[in-house]
């Protein structure tokens, strides 16, 4: 059965403008089968890369170039997110496909039929990717249900975004985007969180679709590494928190000190402010956010960011005035829940406006 059956009435000359890439690790006979039932389905070129599987599992590409597929080689595991980009450099320097790069897993995790629904919605979508997103229901392991609403909500909090699924293989990416996709930082799981928090600011939007659920044996064939991964995933989050534990102890420290040698509240808040903003604007701009040194660009963040923290520093006032002096609230967790409340609006404020540039890990 052939593409222009599967989908009738579609323009099938441009559908066969699409490579499809899968990077593999380790794989078992989930990807021998999926090729199979590949080739029966459509006519896309299959780039598969062998990410170090060494030669236990030589046996596997041996079949899915026997299949029809362009199979690469690394010599050692070199991380999921260096296989795409060997895929990637590959199909743009060696490949005539208009439309794009579909990307999907090799463990069983996407059906044929969605994958080539993704194909085809990544011909009808103008510059934006196509994310094939699941759908959660069913018979799902627990990790993978708390780890991807963990992974959504903090999306969202970084980009503003609401994306179903930020973990998802199954993408479809336009051709003109890889060159981008290659210049992207990361070599493992988080080289995709990256390719997504970084889509927006280099032009590109999302299109979602739903596509089955599929766990065969608790997903054990998955290489995910759930603690060490998600840190990785996670790293713009995890030190912009870090950034703020650090800026607030000094924040802490002078706060209670100046108020010990003035008795003024105000004027402790402001001082405190003052000192741990400049901290906090330092460790933002080159450890969080990367953003290059450029003298007439730093005057204007500079600038901007200290017109938050003064925005922040009366409504940080206000609320610590009516926690600690109308509710009579001990100063010290006054504090922790006025820090809690402000931390999203200074991130969101912080990467939409001031250090509006790619936020790598």
């Amino acid at each position: 059965m052939k593409t222009e059956k599967i989908y009738a009435g579609a323009n099938t000359s441009l559908l066969k403008d699409i490579a499809m890439l899968i990077p593999a690790f380790e794989p078992d006979n989930h990807l021998i089968e999926l090729i199979k039932e590949l080739k029966l389905s459509c006519d896309y070129k299959i780039l598969i890369v062998d990410d170090g599987s060494g030669e236990n599992y030589a046996s596997v590409f041996k079949q899915c170039k026997a299949l029809g597929c362009t199979v690469l080689k690394h010599d050692k595991n070199m991380g999921k997110g260096c296989a795409l980009k060997t895929g990637f450099a590959y199909i743009k320097d060696n490949t005539d496909e208009k439309i794009g790069v579909v990307t999907a897993d090799a463990d069983g995790q996407h059906l044929v039929k969605d994958i080539l629904n993704v194909c085809l919605e990544l011909s009808n979508s103008d510059h934006k990717i196509v994310l094939g997103v699941r759908k959660f229901i069913g018979k799902v392991p627990w990790k993978s249900t708390i780890g991807n609403a963990f992974a959504r909500g903090m999306f969202k909090l970084a980009c503003g975004t609401k994306l179903l699924d930020t973990q998802t293989g199954l993408r479809g990416l336009p051709i003109e985007s890889l060159p981008w996709l290659l210049s992207i930082k990361g070599e493992h799981y988080e080289y995709e969180m990256n390719m997504l928090l970084q889509a927006k600011k280099a032009g590109y939007g999302f299109k979602q679709i739903e596509i089955d659920t599929v766990y065969e044996f608790s997903n054990k064939s998955s290489h995910f590494r759930a603690v060490k991964d998600s840190i990785s995933i996670f790293m713009p989050f995890l030190k912009f928190c870090g950034s703020g534990v650090s800026a607030a102890f000094v924040d802490y420290f002078l706060l209670f000190y100046v108020q010990w040698l003035t008795k003024n509240l105000f004027i402790s808040v402001v001082i405190a402010r003052v000192a741990s903003s400049a901290v906090n604007f330092t460790i933002n701009k080159f450890l969080v956010f990367n953003v290059k040194s450029r003298n007439r660009k730093n005057i204007n963040e500079l600038i901007s960011y200290y017109l938050l923290v003064c925005a922040l520093l009366f409504v940080n006032y206000f609320i610590l005035s009516f926690f600690s002096e109308t509710l009579h609230i001990w100063l010290f967790w006054s504090k922790i829940i006025t820090e809690i409340l402000l931390f999203t609006i200074s991130y969101t404020f912080q990467r939409l406006f001031i250090f509006n540039s790619k936020i790598q890990a």
